[in-house]
């Protein structure tokens, strides 16, 4: 490679932009079957970064893969480095998964915020500290029905033992911030889907993120004799994707209360357990998904052959009867569309609605083809998605001379320019009314413009 090049000099073969909004020059670089991303930005951040992302893989946080950094490219880079990392193949950046346009397979926009959510709890669990959480440097990759949210740019973040309340504070009005900045980049740009409002979106980060941080983490008390209601506490933390890896218990001098503090890690269950069985690398729900289907097939062979095999032997026959069968008869200028763990579980979701509507079981090779020429052929390639584009808004300028007396900006005025201002007094008098303004939430996050 090119290293004592600066990095937007680079030849043309095999690279490309990804395309969105980006602080430093970011390229994809294409080796054989490989897509990795190049970034260029100044030494001490790119080997910080490098760091980060390393110790953010180590804690099993869903991230790019880190391959290294470049460092020393001569005094025509001015000090610049370039920080590799694998492009996380499948996954699909937010304007996408929002904008409602081209997702065939399903439309999932409406489970961005709960994976957003989900990855800044995780990092915070894990003592990280972002600084700057937004849509913009998180991608999502398709988990049957779900969607999991990776972070991908980590150079203002820290990592900590533990963080404070006042940190996670100012990480999740960071957040609140750059998530309604972000939605309404969209909607300017003309390129938000129907029935998204940008305020209230952004509005429900907060709520979703203390929901969550709650259930994770809350102390609970009970009665000595109530144990039950530990395995209620940790079935809904299952159900969440989390387990306790510790439960701390302390009781009142007479013995009449206990307390339990949980000490939350992720479960990882059913993707590892997949993956020794059948050697298959996939998401959470994906192995969840399949696991059932395993089990499916090793019943109903169990019943034909009036034996029951074992788990690994029931797997390998699935594996070789049903799966490979299933992807190898996809045509093969349509196999990219698409993980191959996500279109299996697509194909099992088609077979199903097939058989709803024709009152039977269709089988598993009409539903391949049906969903090949019918659901696939028409969607868009999901193996490398170039983020679309965002467009330049027109800043807007305010000459404090041409009003008369104080004023503060008012972002509930129908113009901002002409009408955007107020005098204090009736500022003040408006505050009385923010309970019950259902505005409200914008005073407290004003636009940046």
């Amino acid at each position: 490679m090119p290293w004592l090049t600066p990095l937007g000099e680079w030849p043309d073969d095999d690279m490309s932009d990804p395309g969105g909004l980006h602080r430093h020059i970011v390229r994809f670089l294409e080796v054989g079957e490989i897509t990795y991303v190049l970034k260029e930005l100044p030494e001490p951040l790119a080997e910080r970064e490098y760091r980060l992302l390393r110790a953010l893989a180590a804690e099993d946080i869903p991230t790019a893969t880190v391959i290294g950094v470049v460092t020393g490219r001569g005094e025509h880079n001015n000090g610049e480095g370039i920080l590799i990392t694998r492009h996380i193949d499948f996954s699909l950046p937010y304007r996408v998964l929002l904008s409602g346009r081209g997702l065939k397979i399903p439309y999932l926009g409406d489970r961005v915020l709960d994976a957003l959510v989900g990855l800044l709890v995780r990092l915070h669990l894990a003592g990280f500290s972002w600084g700057d959480c937004s849509l913009s440097n998180t991608l999502f990759r398709r988990d049957a029905g779900a969607l999991v949210a990776f972070v991908i740019d980590v150079e203002t973040g820290e990592l900590h033992p533990k963080l404070s309340d006042g940190q996670r504070s100012i990480d999740l009005t960071i957040a609140v911030e750059n998530v309604a900045g972000g939605l309404l980049d969209l909607e300017a740009g003309g390129f938000l889907a129907a029935g998204i409002d940008p305020w209230a979106t952004a509005e429900d980060v907060e709520r979703r993120y203390h929901e969550l941080w709650t259930e994770l983490t809350a102390e609970e008390e009970f009665g000595a004799h109530d144990v039950y209601r530990i395995d209620k506490r940790l079935d809904r933390l299952h159900d969440l994707g989390f387990d306790a890896a510790e439960i701390e218990f302390t009781s009142t001098p007479d013995g009449t209360q206990l307390r339990l503090v949980p000490r939350v890690v992720e479960t990882g269950y059913f993707a590892p357990r997949l993956q020794a069985l059948t050697g298959l690398v996939t998401g959470e729900n994906q192995a969840r998904r399949l696991l059932d289907n395993i089990r499916e097939f090793g019943a109903r062979r169990d019943h034909v052959m009036q034996h029951r095999l074992p788990e690994p032997l029931t797997a390998a026959r699935w594996l070789e009867q049903v799966y490979e069968p299933a992807i190898s008869a996809v045509p093969r200028e349509l196999d990219d569309k698409l993980e191959p763990a996500e279109l299996f579980h697509q194909i099992l979701e088609h077979r199903w609605f097939l058989s709803e509507r024709e009152g039977r079981d269709v089988g598993m090779d009409a539903a391949v083809q049906n969903y090949s020429a019918h659901v696939l052929t028409d969607a868009p390639d999901e193996l490398r998605v170039i983020d679309p584009s965002t467009v330049e808004l027109q800043a807007i300028t305010f000459d404090p001379d041409h009003f008369e007396g104080d004023y503060v900006f008012d972002p509930d005025a129908a113009d901002p320019v002409a009408g955007g201002h107020r005098s204090q007094d009736d500022a003040a008098a408006a505050e009385d009314d923010d309970d019950n303004d259902d505005h409200a939430f914008r005073r407290r996050y004003p636009p940046v413009i």
